[in-house]
């Protein structure tokens, strides 16, 4: 289901932490919230963010040093904190492992008290090891006056060419959080990988680009983006590699430019046509060489599933809003979303 808004009396204002690549903050964007800050450490990551967007507040900075105080009028505070402590490719440390940033987004939200946090990790924080951590997560998130929705959601159900499961923290004020629903899944599948990036793989003439589309007709498995520590432009450990082949691309490294005429053989993705699977618009451009460029492009959230929980985000807020405005006129209280009728 689309829905279409009508331009909003007042706009969402947002801060993040992580922002990476600007996953996350261009599907909020493009859910109706505009970024009073965004913390990110990797200078390439802040590169990409200032040549998509250079009027962002970028601030290149350690999490641990920022401080939320001054934004306490805030509605949202989103994060991609890191999932290497939660996924089952490492060593699943969890809060023993020291880019557990779990606390700090804790801190900051006690520090501005937002409407709304949502921060997403891997599939891996939902193991049972991490039962009492998700615990204490949700506890401390209640003290503080928010109700809690931890939901494991597939970029595949919001229109992105890959499987790519992430677990989703919802949280909202209480006198919000009644408002608000999970986006509902789209009922049309997503576009192939082959659907998808037909025009990338046909850019330079290669003449087996149709071939390959239409042999490349599923969606994509997850794409993995490595850390600094571990992991090169390849597209994964051996079971990615291997379900890449069945969709005619080699998986063994990422590609500097699409295939040329004459080429034979199964190709390699390039930076650009990660990003496509990943759910970036083509204009969307990444910073730093091949290497970096496509660790920020699998290390990020897929833009069209954070637009969508933005929205359903916005939605909470703003009827929470004018059931504050109609209640102080005395008039009836406006309907819970399951209520509503959208088109």
């Amino acid at each position: 289901m689309r829905y279409r808004f009508h331009e909003a009396r007042w706009y969402m204002r947002s801060i993040e932490i992580c922002a990476g690549a600007g996953g996350q903050a261009l599907g909020l964007e493009m859910a109706g919230f505009k970024h009073a800050a965004l913390v990110e450490l990797d200078s390439e990551a802040c590169e990409t963010l200032r040549l998509n967007r250079p009027y962002w507040n970028i601030l290149e900075m350690n999490v641990h040093n920022f401080s939320a105080s001054q934004y306490a009028d805030i509605d949202l505070l989103a994060g991609g904190v890191p999932c290497p402590p939660f996924s089952v490719a490492g060593r699943q440390l969890g809060s023993e492992d020291d880019r557990d940033l779990f606390p700090q987004a804790l801190r900051l939200v006690k520090e501005c008290m937002p409407k709304a946090v949502l921060l997403e990790n891997v599939k891996g924080i939902f193991s049972p090891k991490f039962d009492n951590y998700r615990t204490q997560i949700i506890e401390q998130l209640e003290a503080y006056g928010y109700t809690c929705y931890w939901e494991l959601l597939q970029a595949r159900d919001y229109g992105v060419p890959q499987l790519r499961p992430r677990a989703v923290l919802v949280a909202l004020q209480k006198t919000v959080a009644p408002f608000f629903a999970w986006p509902e899944k789209n009922l049309t599948l997503p576009r192939t990988v082959g659907q998808t990036l037909y025009e990338e793989m046909a850019k330079l003439g290669w003449e087996g680009s149709p071939a390959w589309a239409k042999g490349a007709d599923q969606i994509a498995p997850t794409l993995v983006g490595g850390s600094k520590k571990h992991g090169g432009p390849d597209l994964g450990p051996t079971r990615a590699k291997l379900a890449w082949k069945k969709l005619g691309v080699d998986g063994r490294g990422i590609a500097e430019n699409p295939p040329l005429p004459g080429f034979v053989g199964m190709p390699r993705l390039t930076v650009s046509m990660a990003a496509l699977v990943q759910g970036f618009p083509n204009s969307w451009k990444f910073s730093g060489k091949k290497t970096s460029a496509y660790r920020q492009v699998g290390n990020a959230f897929p833009p069209p599933v954070a637009q969508a929980v933005g929205i359903k985000i916005r939605e909470a807020i703003e009827y929470e809003k004018m059931q504050r405005e109609e209640g102080s006129r005395g008039q009836s209280r406006i309907k819970r979303p399951a209520e509503r009728v959208f088109s």
